[in-house]
């Protein structure tokens, strides 16, 4: 293997995996599997049900309880439609910025994880240093539960989760949580003209979008709780970013699609939510059904993400705290796998390098001074874990 050693040529060797939520993240698998033997390293992966993607995970130091999870995803948005001033799979330094896709959102943090664990088995560690690294993050923080489980399963309880994240190395306490929807409206077709004895499954798909409209505003109406009140917006919010259908605009129309998202703060129940949204599809299928059978409004989970909850006297916080210095009260309103960890008893922060505005963006980069704040972290974390 070539001799690849700082977190720079790591994040180089990272970024150079197209590693797209819908595509395979085998080969930086296989690359990160070999780069951990190297520095006598062993690790496991979990495969996905279609054997085409793979978690990782592995450990240095005691086997006792009490250790650091450092929890990375390899996934990464598509670069599709966006443009790009330089080749997103090749990391480009300019103006004191690394630019590529995921460099930002979260390889930068993976390379140093990477390093991290490299480093670590060379140190007389008293307590143990794991590392998860998971797939389709981007795409609901699903997959990861197996990941956690496992990890229980076999390894030593870790103590504290650093999720990796892009906080400008601040220390997040709390997230918001999230729930997904695909659905699908029934409709009957008729002639427009004829519109009372037909139904249109796009104005049906209206009526259920303004029941979140109605839902949005009563949020924002209300008073946040002391839970809620960190976070921007400091309430619940409900979400539709694309639909389609109908064949003609003089046809009733039979389909339509949309996928609708809710991104809920602590201290709210995503079941409580999710029975809701299917209460007001039940009762709009049973309004269609009165005019033709077999219409309706099918609706399927897509994804449910518990929201992260700041910890009293969390170590992970305490631990995060004395390594940055940072004092300040931190949430945000999009999720990470952080409440995954925390949901199955795991004390959990968010604390990682770079600035989530370039998360998903073209020429998404990370600043070179981001990359040293996250070495300077993980040096102290290394002291940490052999005091």
């Amino acid at each position: 293997m070539e001799n690849i050693s700082s977190s720079r040529e790591i994040l180089a060797k990272l970024i150079s995996f197209p590693t797209v939520s819908k595509d395979t993240n085998l080969p930086l698998v296989d690359w990160v599997e070999s780069f951990l033997t190297d520095c006598g390293i062993k690790s496991e992966r979990i495969m996905s049900p279609c054997g085409a993607k793979a978690h990782l995970y592995a450990q240095v130091g005691p086997e006792l309880d009490g250790g650091v999870i450092l929890s990375g995803h390899t996934d990464v948005v598509p670069v599709e439609g966006q443009d790009w001033s330089t080749d997103p799979w090749t990391l480009t330094e300019r103006d004191g910025k690394l630019f590529g896709r995921g460099a930002c959102d979260m390889k930068g943090f993976d390379a140093l994880a990477l390093q991290a664990m490299a480093r670590a088995s060379t140190r007389p560690l008293k307590r143990p240093l794991q590392l998860a690294l998971s797939f389709d993050e981007e795409v609901g923080c699903v997959a990861v539960v197996d990941l956690v489980e496992t990890m229980l399963g076999v390894l030593p309880r870790a103590r504290e989760v650093i999720v990796g994240e892009p906080t400008m190395m601040r220390v997040v306490t709390g997230h918001k949580g999230g729930l997904g929807y695909h659905v699908h409206v029934r409709g009957f077709e008729v002639h427009s003209s004829l519109l009372p004895y037909g139904v249109s499954a796009i104005m049906q798909a209206a009526k259920l979008i303004d029941w979140a409209n109605q839902r949005n505003a009563e949020n924002a109406a209300r008073t946040p709780s002391e839970l809620a009140a960190p976070f921007e917006p400091p309430f619940t919010t409900l979400h539709v970013g694309q639909i389609e259908g109908g064949t003609a605009h003089n046809i009733t129309a039979k389909d339509c699609r949309f996928f609708i998202e809710f991104r809920f703060v602590p201290g709210e129940s995503p079941d409580d939510w999710a029975r809701a949204f299917e209460a007001k599809a039940a009762e709009l299928t049973a309004e269609m059904q009165t005019i033709h059978p077999d219409t309706g409004i099918d609706v399927t989970r897509g994804f449910a993400l518990p929201a992260l909850a700041p910890e009293t006297d969390g170590p992970a916080e305490m631990l995060a705290r004395r390594l940055t210095g940072d004092n300040g009260r931190h949430v945000v309103s999009y999720g990470t796998e952080g409440s995954q960890f925390q949901s199955r008893g795991y004390s959990t922060v968010v604390c990682g390098p770079g600035d989530i505005a370039q998360a998903h963006q073209p020429d998404e980069f990370l600043s070179l001074e981001q990359l040293a704040a996250g070495e300077a972290f993980m040096d102290r974390l290394l002291d940490a874990l052999c005091a």
